[in-house]
């Protein structure tokens, strides 16, 4: 027989500890080996105990959960961390899975589907809440966006050309010129108004100059409008 799961909890409220300790003791194949009431308890306790699992509430005294992850995988990197909590906000989701977080479930979480989530995190898999799945969906969507307007925000100044400027502060300088704003030149070209932003900033500190209607001029004088 393989031996079992072995559990730390981690939740500042200790009639919930008791609880969730309850509940997973009617399961022979897990095993709770200890409970923690803050960080800095865990830290010691995972060293001491070495469990295979921690359940992680976000909300604890002086500190998040998702916060204080990196720190406890340092201690024991072996150990799959699950976040146990009743926070359904989709940073603390994001953060918490980026810092390294085995899984994310609710509270809320049924009991078979809490013992499901710890022995497929045993197995390797990521676990998250279905509630929270569209949230993780939409995180994942938000850095994606971000990732792209960074590069097209960072394009290489090697094809510089008019003062410096590369082919897409160039476009950004035409249309400064005949008079569109920002969110104008954002749709004509295709691309975020913010990253319409980081291109004015630099199209204006390339050229030295100190304001949209000195670039237009510039650009005017140089045909580009």
């Amino acid at each position: 027989m393989n031996a079992p799961i072995r559990i730390l909890l981690v939740d500042d409220h200790n009639l919930f500890r008791r609880g969730l300790a309850a509940l997973l003791a009617q399961e022979p194949t897990l095993q709770v080996v200890g409970q923690a009431g803050d960080a800095g308890e865990a830290q010691r306790l995972l060293a001491e105990l070495r469990p295979d699992v921690m359940l992680l509430d976000n909300h604890l005294p002086g500190v998040r959960g998702v916060d204080a992850i990196p720190g406890l995988r340092e201690v024991h990197p072996g150990c799959r961390i699950i976040v146990l909590t009743v926070s359904e906000d989709g940073a603390d989701l994001a953060a918490a899975l980026k810092a390294g977080a085995a899984g994310y479930l609710l509270k809320t979480v049924e009991g078979e589907m809490l013992i499901d989530g710890i022995r497929r995190a045993m197995r390797g898999e990521s676990v998250v809440s279905p509630e929270m799945t569209e949230k993780l969906i939409a995180a994942f969507r938000s850095a994606t966006a971000s990732s792209a307007q960074a590069e097209e925000a960072e394009e290489p100044e090697s094809d510089a050309a008019h003062g410096g400027l590369s082919p897409r502060e160039t476009e950004i300088l035409r249309e400064i010129a005949r008079g569109a704003s920002n969110k104008e030149i954002a749709r004509t070209l295709g691309i975020a108004e913010t990253t319409v932003k980081i291109h004015v900033q630099r199209i204006l500190r390339k050229l030295n100059l100190t304001s949209r209607v000195q670039a237009a001029v510039y650009a005017s004088g140089r045909g580009l409008a």
